[in-house]
């Protein structure tokens, strides 16, 4: 018989071998938002959609929101297996980074979205050449989509470069602001992306009534304010170095979202369609020297 002694020492090397083999507990498997109008805001319009994944993947998913321009960088850092991204970013991803559009967001308007260009009423502001000599506000130059990129290239098809033909144009940090900053006079006009307009009188924030949209269009099939020809919403990236399987059961778990879902009715939204052609996105960070495109 063995010993009490020996007992333990087997027992000991059991336990030792039994610990080196025990999996550790695997991260939660992380999806980044652009937040353009705060983390807050973004947190909560996107908790659910983070239990919704849980839910479909069998996997714990978090919900990580970033600034505009964090968002490239965090990517690059590997700070996220996931990211839902604005078009330009998108393909800054796709091009630089080797990520992989799996879906494109489909809002309460459609999988496209277009930029504004909006002024306050009686400025005498309604028409792209009533921006020269003024003071303009965008987000991040060559990095917002809907809130620069858009416009900017609306206006140098019209023979207007905004860095020049302005009295000044600087960049805002959440387009709520800008809007603000229009009504209150502070700045003559602003680029925002369609829809934020009739979310902030929603929220009681403005009358849309105070405001004019500069080259209004309309007839395109877009039902909210817009100043420029329509793009891509937001595309679901799957990042570099995400496990292949992974970003099948997010894909289908995205496409499958259905705007019964409580997830989609607090992000407001219809859910996911196949990924939208980038080729007009493309071709306007082309025509403007942004990134990817910038060498």
């Amino acid at each position: 018989m063995r010993s009490s002694k020996q007992l333990l020492l087997v027992s000991g090397l059991v336990a030792s071998l039994a610990s080196t083999f025990i999996p550790a507990v695997q991260a939660a498997t992380t999806v980044g938002v652009i937040a353009p109008r705060g983390e807050l805001k973004t947190m909560k319009q996107w908790s659910e959609f983070g239990k919704y994944l849980s839910a479909k993947i069998g996997d714990s998913v978090e919900i990580k929101p970033y600034a505009p321009n964090k968002v490239i960088a965090a990517a690059k850092a590997g700070e996220v297996n996931f990211m839902l991204a604005n078009p330009t970013q998108a393909v800054i991803l796709q091009e630089l980074n080797g990520a992989t559009a799996l879906a494109t967001l489909n809002k309460k308007s459609g999988p496209q979205f277009a930029g504004v260009i909006v002024a306050k009423k009686g400025s005498g502001i309604t028409k792209a050449e009533d921006l020269k000599g003024k003071k303009v506000m965008s987000l991040k130059f060559k990095r917002a989509a809907g809130a620069y990129t858009f416009q900017t290239y609306h206006l140098m098809q019209k023979g207007i470069d905004p860095h020049k033909d302005f009295a000044s144009f600087q960049e805002g940090k959440k387009q709520d602001d800008l809007v603000l900053a229009v009504k209150a006079g502070v700045i003559d006009a602003a680029f925002v992306r369609s829809g934020i307009l009739e979310a902030m009188e929603k929220e009681g924030k403005i009358k849309m009534d105070d405001f004019v949209v500069v080259d209004q269009r309309s007839g395109d099939g877009m039902s909210l304010a817009h100043t420029t020809e329509l793009y891509p919403e937001w595309y679901l990236m799957s990042l570099q170095g995400t496990d292949t399987g992974m970003s099948d059961k997010v894909k289908l778990a995205a496409l499958d979202l259905k705007d019964s879902d409580t997830a989609a009715q607090q992000a407001k939204i219809k859910g996911f369609v196949a990924p939208v052609s980038m080729d007009g996105m493309k071709a306007a960070l082309k025509a403007l020297k942004i990134q990817p495109y910038d060498k």
